[in-house]
């Protein structure tokens, strides 16, 4: 008969048993294969982790399971580990403050499409039945003085015994330690605790001073009659290996390629997620002293553009800017699209083309339009193109994509590369319409994507390890002639130098107000990308890094 009653150290031993191994088999998926198993004393060590893991577990539980509050709390725990679980070892999701902001932030499609069937069963599985039965069963805990003298006295045994085993083994974890950082980063559910508590922190700081980088910029044009209309295409997921532009061996780019382009091949992010890469595209500074934190207290380049006297637009088909565009004229195109691009509860982004003629055609001042792709947003590849565009077969269409060949999911993401050439094509034939405008479209990606390489998908991997896959990004330049003429860019020569140039978000702030003629003392002409191809310099103004 099945035991439905346990002594409370037990009930302890029992849940730091389960964390220990089931619920953290990504963590010794990633430690054991890092060992050399050809050296000697390595499988004793190795045998002396589960150990260490778990004595670790029975001290902090030891600490949670108390009357009242023990079964609430490792439901909890139970559910939330299991799909942790799911992440880390299905898809080598690494869980850091990052991913955390990336969870926190994300909308509820992006949310209800990472549901999956094989990730509900295991989250059933793994975590739903376990916190049921533990429910059901009765703990028995003894009188409060002698409880609270057993759990010090079994606490106190774990710590001598972690200080045993550290001792035999400190080479050998010490080296684990020094080679194997990231570890941590796999160790459910301490690492999805202190990543949300190391968010939850970073969030309180949103509550300081709102901070102004420049009381007046100025626009300092060139002296021409022409209106100015820049469109800034920010592409989602887009990785640079995979545009035909970029000689990828499949014909991505078809459109593209028959346009009167720049195509910048060399171009990094500076992050692997939306949430950090985005803001810090708009943001004055670098990737190395960006705060993700503090830009939403902060101005950045759609605000320096406004304050000069732009109209700026920003039209989104993600739900979110992320803090970039909450000054300026804000479109929410996934509430307030044209349904005929309407794809059950997201929209093709084609409805980013929808009205923008007319909006160019209704122009009364110079304007910056920023359109806010959906773009190759997985792991539903094959949602984000209609159906015409799925040229490249046969396709994985699942959020499943871990358990489909490799082939099947390049596919699908090649065909969203293919959808994303025909929409940035067609704001460049749009702007074609107004040759009386010095017009000009910037494509470029937040961040780029794992498709299985190494056994990584998806992207959001911390940038000190990420692979090149999520950060080497597509840029595409398109200028009207007018635009070329009145802004004396040596058009071929910039063609024909983009290949050479080693570009990074980074350029993105300075090269944007150096495209549209804004003179502050953020500007850095170091980082303008159009700096050396001007056959007349920018307006003399007050740019003291000019």
């Amino acid at each position: 008969m099945i035991r439905r009653d346990f002594g409370s150290q037990w009930a302890v031993a029992a849940c730091a048993a389960y964390f220990s191994t089931v619920l953290n088999i990504s963590f010794w998926r990633f430690v054991l294969s890092r060992l050399d198993f050809s050296k000697a004393g390595t499988a004793v060590f190795a045998m002396s982790m589960p150990i260490v893991l778990f004595l670790v577990f029975y001290a902090a539980f030891s600490l949670l399971v108390w009357p009242c509050v023990a079964k609430p709390l490792m439901a909890v725990l139970l559910v939330i580990s299991s799909a942790a679980c799911y992440f880390m070892f299905k898809l080598n999701v690494i869980i850091d403050s990052e991913m955390i902001r990336n969870v926190f932030e994300a909308r509820p499609h992006e949310v209800f499409e990472m549901v999956t069937v094989g990730g509900v069963l295991w989250v059933a599985f793994l975590g739903v039945v376990p916190a049921t039965a533990f429910f059901f069963i009765r703990i028995r805990y003894r009188a409060i003085h002698r409880e609270l003298l057993g759990r010090i006295v079994y606490v106190a045994g774990s710590l001598f015994l972690l200080i045993v085993l550290a001792f035999v083994f400190f080479k050998d974890y010490a080296a684990a330690g020094r080679n194997n950082k990231m570890a941590g980063k796999f160790l459910n559910p301490f690492n999805y605790i202190t990543s949300t508590l190391s968010y939850l922190r970073k969030q309180a700081r949103r509550d300081l001073p709102f901070v102004v980088i420049d009381e007046t910029p100025e626009h300092v044009p060139y002296e021409d009659p022409c209106l100015t209309v820049v469109v800034l295409v920010i592409g989602e997921t887009a990785r640079a290996m995979n545009f035909s532009l970029n000689g990828y061996g499949r014909e991505t780019n078809p459109k593209l390629s028959g346009q009167d382009i720049v195509n910048f091949p060399r171009v990094m992010a500076s992050g692997t997620a939306t949430a950090f890469s985005l803001p810090c595209m708009f943001s004055p500074l670098g990737r190395k002293d960006f705060d993700i934190d503090l830009s939403y207290r902060s101005e950045n380049l759609l605000d320096i553009v406004q304050k000069a006297g732009y109209d700026v637009v920003w039209l989104d088909n993600q739900g979110s800017s992320k803090g970039v565009a909450d000054r300026v004229t804000t479109v929410d195109l996934m509430n307030e699209g044209n349904n005929k691009f309407r794809n059950g509860d997201t929209f093709f982004d084609e409805v980013l083309l929808d009205g923008l003629e007319g909006r160019i055609a209704n122009l009364k001042k110079d304007t910056v339009i920023v359109l806010h792709m959906m773009g190759s947003h997985g792991p539903s590849y094959y949602r984000r193109y209609p159906n015409e565009f799925r040229v490249f077969t046969p396709t994985c269409d699942t959020a499943e994509i871990q358990n489909y060949p490799r082939e099947e999911i390049v596919n699908a993401y090649d065909n969203t590369i293919l959808y994303t050439d025909h929409v940035v094509s067609g704001v460049i034939d749009i702007l074609k319409r107004f040759p009386q405008h010095e017009a000009g479209m910037i494509f470029i990606s937040d961040h780029g994507e794992s498709l299985g390489e190494n056994g990584l998908y998806l992207h959001g991997i911390p940038y000190s390890i990420a692979p090149i896959e999520q950060i080497h990004v597509p840029m595409v330049l398109w200028m009207s002639e007018t635009m070329r003429r009145e802004d004396y860019v040596d058009y071929e020569g910039l063609k024909n130098g983009a290949g050479e140039m080693e570009l990074s978000h980074d350029h993105f702030f300075h090269s944007i107000l150096g495209l549209v003629e804004i003179d502050t003392e953020l500007y850095d002409p170091a980082l303008d990308l159009f700096g050396k191809f001007r056959s007349k310099d920018l307006p003399n103004g007050r740019g003291v890094k000019r």
